[in-house]
């Protein structure tokens, strides 16, 4: 669990967003500690992807505050703060007329990075992602599969070492398979660098996967925040909703396995 007395590097006190007559986050009080990886669940439109954007200024919120490494972002440079954001999507959005290596070092050639410097850091993330520079760092995204092109853009937001990482959906386009590999990979990776991440996700297996702690939004109002072994047991209908696939999917295991085909969340393991 996060430790109070520490700073927190992300800061959301009652936060409110409207759009129009629209509300779309109602009175979000959340703190995301250093090094911890946070992932936001809900069911679309419940506000999960506006976290985000306020987290790197991309929308500035209506009421309350968001403040990121001790400054609101209302009082940061748009520029310099997006500097200590690495940002990952669904889509990629690698540059198609880019090789891999010029896609993963662009951040560190716009900060001006020697080019000895931003080459080796690109060779260094790609392995960190499991791919092969004297392999893939001179191809261009069309000849990559997907799940590799998902390689690329981690290690392009990792590339210029930012002390945030933000992931909307960054795994949700992957068949199954690839999906299941990288994230075990991410991981890994996050073992490794201890950033702190706020990641995105609709799936429940998933944030059980990753997480440190998982928040749960629905309808723009944050319903519980916890671990994922809390989370579990969690009584809140919205959380038991998010909850159910993974009942279901335990219960037919179960009953596969001979079982009494009764699910539990609590039967789920996820790796501590």
């Amino acid at each position: 669990m996060p430790d109070p007395s520490v700073p927190a590097e992300i800061l959301f006190q009652g936060v409110e967003l409207s759009r129009g007559a629209l509300v779309v986050l109602r009175g979000i009080d959340l703190a995301v500690q250093s090094g911890e990886t946070l992932v936001l669940v809900g069911r679309s439109g419940s506000g999960k992807s506006t976290v985000l954007k306020l987290v790197n200024r991309m929308l500035l919120p209506g009421k309350g505050r968001v403040i990121v490494r001790g400054t609101a972002t209302d009082q940061w440079d748009a520029i310099q703060l997006r500097r200590q954001i690495g940002y990952v999507v669904q889509e990629v959005g690698l540059f198609p007329h880019m090789t891999v290596q010029r896609n993963v070092d662009l951040v560190p050639r716009l900060l001006a990075w020697e080019s000895e410097r931003s080459v080796g850091r690109a060779a260094d993330v790609l392995r960190l992602v499991g791919l092969d520079p004297a392999v893939h760092a001179q191809r261009y995204p069309h000849e990559l599969s997907g799940g590799q092109r998902q390689r690329v853009g981690v290690a392009r937001a990792l590339a210029a070492d930012p002390p945030l990482l933000l992931m909307d959906e960054p795994f949700g386009a992957l068949d199954p398979i690839t999906r299941s590999e990288i994230q075990h990979e991410f991981r890994t990776i996050q073992r490794q660098l201890g950033k702190t991440i706020v990641l995105v996700t609709h799936d429940m297996a998933e944030a059980f996967l990753l997480a440190t702690r998982i928040a749960v939004i629905d309808d723009g109002r944050l319903i519980a925040v916890d671990t994922p072994r809390n989370i579990a047991g969690h009584t809140h209908p919205a959380v038991r909703a998010l909850l159910q696939p993974l009942v279901e999917v335990s219960a037919a295991i179960g009953k596969a396995e001979g079982g009494s085909g009764k699910g539990e969340v609590g039967r789920v393991k996820w790796e501590g």
